[in-house]
């Protein structure tokens, strides 16, 4: 520290420890970060300075003053993999910073005879696809089910708006969000102002939403003296200030060295699944067993030279959006979706090249075959078989943002330090004699020891481990699905936990595609595992798969979880998740001697309850 930087921080109201934390906490955040945490700074010196009057317990201020609860602003959030929630803290952090009453609240933790008693209510939720069909994230799914239900009651006083989460490669885009709109609509509720639905590329929606919402807030909320108690005054609910490290986010993602890229199923496997190990070191980045590690990727350069040979363009054409000017393809590569199809570009590749059946494809009535065409055609077929003319900046614009990826991290960072592993299976297939694969994948796949790759942690609250130690747990991850749990079971480890782990797995061959063979089968040896169940569904006649483990061991799977145990689910959202899901409601209705109906219910309170974690994709 300099000489002039010591003068400086000794004039400064706090320690120079303090100040030195202070530069370090706003290191790297964006605008709207730093907007959200000014807000804070300056709310809570607004608390100490004019000090708050003693008020009465969090849960009597609204019945004992209904003037305050038409005040109070509700922030309600449904999250699968963290972004509504992500959202959801920043908005009611603008909220909160414009000296309004604001509650932050994630839908399971919402009591439904509230509903009818409010007054400003913003949902903030994500549509979670399984296939075809829109499902809401588990922690809405109570939501949904009562505000879809005959039990939802008319909301003629209360306003509201939504900001709706999805993927346009899925046909019923953003789902969830829309039928929530329609529903409180129909239910008398008066809607602010038009719901929002935001792609992968969430900031270039949620950005203006929030500002909307934020401005309607103001306008009709806003009072002189409305800053003068904290905002989760009113419920204690909203979320506190808890900084991490910001450095490194996935705006501004750290790039770490690759380690190890290691195959790990046998060479005449017909899979390639590899185990990778990244160094995180001097990044200050944390995790924990169940968060998730965001991965940008490149596109592979000659899926780039195909697509510019397909549509006559050259890739050194400077290509300006949104003021930033860049080579075509260098946008191809380092910024654009190549491999999945959204229904926002085929609609305006049907649009301008006039192709009629492309055009038809689109209609509402040919859902299916739509979604046959996003499920199995990437853009260069579709652009190979409807021919149209493209130029470079109508291309980039057309084109959906690349997004990072998301791996499940295998590994305690209790034991790993700073490193970070993650299991992933290379997608790839042939089309028309031609090879296709996953951008994330196929990146990875090739990725050289000693070369950088950007990444950022994603936290993921509801797929954690029991606090408590002596609770068991079930894990259940066929193929890549197990990766998370290999990060359990080191946790569980070096936390000397005693209560028991019982892991199911599957895949095809027991000799060419047991991942982590031998770190289980030493665990089980060292009693780290009570119990490891296989199911390898190509090694017999009839196919085997985790579910029909778990059938075949149905009374003692309630037993443990009628005795308290948590029991968790990763991997494919598709067929396993839904599949696993079924088998244990039948193993419950079957051994707790319940109707289907009750089973499903008692799922759904094992959920809510957060012992019934599912990480699916």
């Amino acid at each position: 520290m300099t000489p002039a930087t010591e003068a400086t921080l000794a004039v400064l109201p706090i320690s120079s420890e303090k100040a030195q934390a202070a530069a370090e906490l706003v290191q790297g955040l964006d605008g709207y970060a730093l907007e959200w945490l000014s807000g804070y700074m300056a709310g809570a010196a607004a608390r100490l300075l004019r000090p708050a009057p003693q008020v009465p317990a969090a849960a009597a201020i609204a019945a004992a003053n209904p003037a305050d609860a038409k005040q109070q602003i509700t922030v309600l959030y449904g999250s699968q993999t963290g972004n509504a929630k992500r959202l959801a803290e920043r908005f009611a952090g603008q909220l909160q910073a414009a000296g309004l009453r604001v509650r932050l609240i994630r839908a399971d933790g919402y009591h439904t005879n509230e509903l009818k008693k409010e007054r400003t209510l913003y949902i903030i939720v994500s549509t979670h696809s399984e296939g075809d069909t829109a499902e809401p994230p588990d922690d809405t799914r109570g939501f949904f089910e009562f505000l879809t239900g005959r039990r939802a009651p008319e909301l003629p006083e209360l306003s509201y708006a939504v900001l709706a989460l999805g993927d346009s490669s899925y046909v019923d885009f953003c789902g969830i969000g829309r039928s929530i709109d329609e529903r409180l609509a129909e239910l008398g509720a008066t809607r602010l102002f038009a719901r929002a639905d935001a792609d992968v590329d969430i900031e270039q929606i949620a950005g203006p939403w929030e500002k909307t919402a934020l401005e309607h807030a103001r306008q009709r909320l806003s009072q002189p003296d409305a800053g003068h108690r904290p905002a989760s005054a009113a419920t204690g609910i909203v979320t506190p200030l808890r900084p991490t490290h910001a450095q490194w986010t996935r705006e501004h993602p750290f790039p770490a060295e690759v380690l190890a890229n290691q195959r790990i199923v046998a060479s005449d496997s017909e899979k390639d699944v590899r185990h990778i190990e990244l160094s995180l070191e001097g990044s200050g980045l944390r995790y924990q067993p169940g968060d998730a590690l965001g991965v940008w990727p490149i596109q592979a350069p000659e899926l780039v030279e195909r697509i510019l040979e397909t549509l006559g363009l050259d890739g050194t054409t400077d290509t300006t959006l949104d003021g930033e000017c860049l080579p075509l393809a260098q946008w191809l590569r380092e910024r654009r979706e190549l491999t999945v199809l959204t229904r926002p570009f085929v609609t305006a590749h049907a649009k301008r090249g006039h192709h009629p059946e492309l055009e038809a494809l689109l209609r509402p009535q040919a859902g299916a075959e739509f979604a046959r065409l996003l499920r199995e055609r990437q853009l260069i077929d579709v652009l190979r078989r409807y021919p149209t003319a493209w130029d470079a900046d109508a291309l980039v614009g057309a084109l959906r943002p690349l997004a990072p990826r998301m791996y499940s991290i295998a590994c305690s960072q209790t034991q790993a330090e700073e490193e970070v592993h993650i299991t992933l299976a290379h997608v790839g297939f042939e089309r028309d004699g031609e090879a296709r694969w996953g951008v994330g994948s196929h990146y990875l796949r090739d990725i050289a020891e000693g070369e950088r790759v950007r990444v950022f942690v994603e936290h993921n609250e509801r797929f954690r481990l029991p606090r408590d130690t002596a609770r068991d747990v079930i894990m259940i991850g066929p193929g890549t699905g197990v990766a998370p749990f290999r990060a359990f079971l080191q946790e569980r480890q070096a936390a000397s936990a005693t209560g028991r782990n019982w892991l199911f797995f599957g895949n095809p061959h027991r000799r060419s595609d047991f991942l982590y063979q031998t770190e289980w089968l030493q665990a089980r040896g060292d009693g780290a595992l009570a119990q490891l169940d296989v199911a390898f569904s190509r090694d017999q006649p009839e196919k085997v798969y985790v579910q029909d483990r778990l059938h075949k061991h149905g009374a003692q799977v309630w037993e443990w979880l009628e005795n308290g145990a948590s029991i968790y689910v990763c991997g494919d959202a598709n067929r396993m998740a839904p599949d696993v899901d079924a088998a244990l409601a039948e193993i419950v209705a079957e051994h707790g001697r319940k109707s289907h109906e009750e089973a499903h219910v008692w799922l759904r309170s094992l959920l809510a309850e957060g012992r019934y974690a599912r990480d699916v994709y």
